[in-house]
């Protein structure tokens, strides 16, 4: 009888745990654009309409999560979208 509710609390514990790591890694990285290989952006853009479908290399538009302060080291890579 009680190893389903600590199989529920141990299943709870470990939910909330991956949302808290989930909001430190979003906190810990950075929008990164124009450098995104096709099929390997992070999220929809103006022309595309969700992650994994960007249609070319580099499109503008297109970005992907890395580590604050690489984004600034990549040639050709904008922390904004380009025009």
């Amino acid at each position: 009888m009680k190893t389903p509710i600590f199989v529920a609390s141990a299943l709870a514990a470990a939910i909330a745990t991956a949302g808290i790591v989930g909001v430190a890694q979003a906190a810990e990285n950075e929008k990164c654009y124009g450098v995104v290989k096709a099929g390997k952006n992070d999220c929809q853009t103006a022309s595309t309409s969700c992650a994994g479908t960007a249609t070319s290399d580099a499109k503008p538009d297109a970005w992907f999560y890395v580590p604050v302060g690489t984004c600034e080291k990549i040639v050709g890579a904008s922390l904004t979208p380009k025009a």
